[in-house]
């Protein structure tokens, strides 16, 4: 009789013949969901210009994107554009099958799925690419970056000057293809995302087709990198590389908030997850990417407040990070373009809709009668006060797991990229789920720790988030839609979202709640006394010496 293969708790070997009993602990169908909504997305692009999908107007050559002519399915001598409400439900339907994709496929993972990291990788990276050929779907800030390049490109500030200031007193074929509601708002963006926006205007020239897909390249390029980076961060342990892969370039949430969508998030992160690579080597080259990133992108600092918590006991070490960081940051916001710093803190005077905070916003508005300005101060204090605490409480509950490459023996609590990791998680997820504006491409920065430190609450609670912040907008264009899609999108955006928004928020209390209030209030009852770092001292039995740590629970098992 032929043996099976041995299986040893923890090593990673499993039987090659296992096979999950149930369909939501199945990899093979996991995986098939979340192939499915990506070709969702990659097809209604390819059905062309539509709520969901944006006009970008004829293209000068063979560059992408494609899309279907529309006059294979219009009546002879029109043009019509493919049903909106088909293509908006088409787009629904498949971020939620795959966010249930990736949920499955953790569950098989949990189970002793070990797929090979490097095809996985390849299939997401095959996934991305596919989904830049057809033209970017339902935001249209990429011809928003277009217009800011664009402006560069003619010799004015896109820090002081807006796209409609132009095309309102002359004729110009970008800026007059931008989208509202931003055609009046100067650009939000770091000096390095407006360089690769002014790039993407000289390859592209006056064609806006062409200008986009060389943004798209901007995004994906950096996307597959970051991507390859966390990949990098858990090497050595195949588990870890495989949830890795699996949550970064396999995540069908990512692709659709990053990549179908064109934003530049993945720029600025890209080079944050460089200098966490950087830090048990160079603090001073860490310090100068995580400086880039923040000319990319101001709210990657929570990175490097993550970064400068690491090097805490190591006054020399946090010395050099912040040297290295100040030379990009002051050279791009200091000389180069002083105006962008103001520009970029644009950003907290908006709330933005499907948060939590939106429909209290519209009560204190319409209901309550407090004008806009107060009613913004008063929800961003309640907000960076709420940021705090959440901060506080997954700091008690996030567990302690080394990074990948560091010595035996080696305390975690001592290692720079395990404690930067866990510190920018516990930051990044903080700020995501308590601000007044959030959008689903922001969560990029906590995916990428998330896939690193392990399995927790987390990956449940930023599925949902994501996939309901991303039905939130669509479409998410100023555009008018028919009364019946209206209805759909405005009570998901309005209702469904919010609640959600609001439930994680409450979930992360109960998960602290449970994992450390609870525990130490039951050993505090037996006799026990809190040390500093939030184990517990019980007293020492008569068959012991002394006093013996324990740990409440398990973060992951409650055990």
């Amino acid at each position: 009789m032929r043996k099976q293969p041995v299986v040893r708790v923890g090593d990673g070997v499993h039987p090659a013949t296992a096979r999950a009993t149930v369909w939501h602990r199945d990899h093979r169908h996991g995986l098939a969901l979340v192939l499915t909504s990506v070709l969702t997305t990659i097809v209604v692009g390819l059905l062309g210009p539509s709520v969901v999908t944006l006009e970008l107007g004829p293209a000068a050559g063979l560059l992408p994107p494609y899309h279907l002519p529309q006059r294979w399915w219009s009546p002879p001598g029109e043009l019509v554009a493919p049903n909106e409400l088909a293509v908006s439900l088409a787009v629904l339907v498949g971020i939620g099958v795959g966010a249930l994709g990736v949920w499955v496929c953790l569950r098989a993972l949990a189970d002793g799925w070990r797929p090979h990291h490097r095809r996985l990788f390849v299939l997401g990276s095959a996934m991305s690419t596919a989904t830049i050929l057809v033209p970017p779907l339902t935001s249209a800030d990429v011809l928003m970056y277009a217009g800011y390049g664009r402006l560069q490109l003619l010799g004015r500030n896109p820090y002081d000057i807006t796209p409609a200031d132009i095309f309102r007193t002359q004729y110009d074929p970008v800026l007059l293809a931008t989208e509202r509601p931003w055609q009046d708002t100067p650009s939000v963006y770091g000096p390095v995302t407006a360089w690769t926006q002014w790039f993407s205007n000289v390859l592209g020239g006056e064609n806006m087709h062409d200008v986009v897909f060389w943004l798209q390249l901007f995004c994906l390029v950096p996307f597959l990198i970051t991507c390859a980076g966390v990949v990098w961060l858990a090497h050595g342990d195949p588990r870890l590389q495989a949830r890795a892969t699996l949550l970064s370039v396999c995540n069908p949430l990512l692709i659709w908030a990053v990549v179908a969508a064109a934003h530049n998030e993945a720029q600025s992160v890209m080079f944050a997850v460089f200098a966490i690579l950087l830090m048990r080597k160079t603090p001073f080259g860490a310090g100068l990417m995580i400086g880039i990133a923040g000319c990319t992108k101001l709210s990657i600092g929570l990175y490097g407040l993550a970064m400068l918590w690491a090097y805490r006991r190591e006054p020399r070490k946090a010395l050099a990070l912040c040297l290295g960081a100040l030379v990009p940051i002051g050279l791009a916001y200091g000389l180069w373009q002083p105006a962008a710093l103001v520009s970029v803190l644009r950003n907290t005077t908006y709330v933005s809709s499907g948060s939590w905070v939106a429909p209290i916003y519209g009560l204190m508005t319409q209901v309550l009668g407090l004008g806009t300005g107060p009613s913004k101060v008063v929800l961003n204090v309640v907000a960076l006060s709420l940021m705090v605490v959440i901060a506080w409480m997954l700091s008690r509950v996030l567990p302690w797991r080394a990074a990948p490459g560091l010595r035996p023996g080696t305390d975690p609590q001592s290692d720079p990229i395990t404690v930067a990791l866990r510190t920018a998680l516990t930051l990044s997820v903080a700020w995501l789920v308590t601000s007044i504006y959030t959008l689903s491409w922001y969560d990029l920065i906590a995916w990428v720790p998330l896939a690193v430190i392990g399995a927790t609450q987390l990956d449940r609670l930023f599925l949902w988030r994501g996939a309901l912040l991303s039905m939130a907008f669509v479409p998410g264009r100023a555009i008018e839609v028919g009364p019946v899609l209206d209805v759909i999108s405005s009570r998901i955006r309005d209702t469904a979202s919010p609640a959600v928004q609001l439930g994680v928020l409450v979930m992360i209390v109960l998960w602290w709640r449970r994992m450390w209030l609870l525990p130490r209030r039951e050993l505090k009852a037996m006799g026990g006394l809190t040390s500093t770092g939030g184990s517990v001292l019980l007293p020492a039995s008569p068959s012991t010496p002394s006093a013996v740590p324990v740990s409440p629970r398990s973060p992951e098992t409650g055990r």
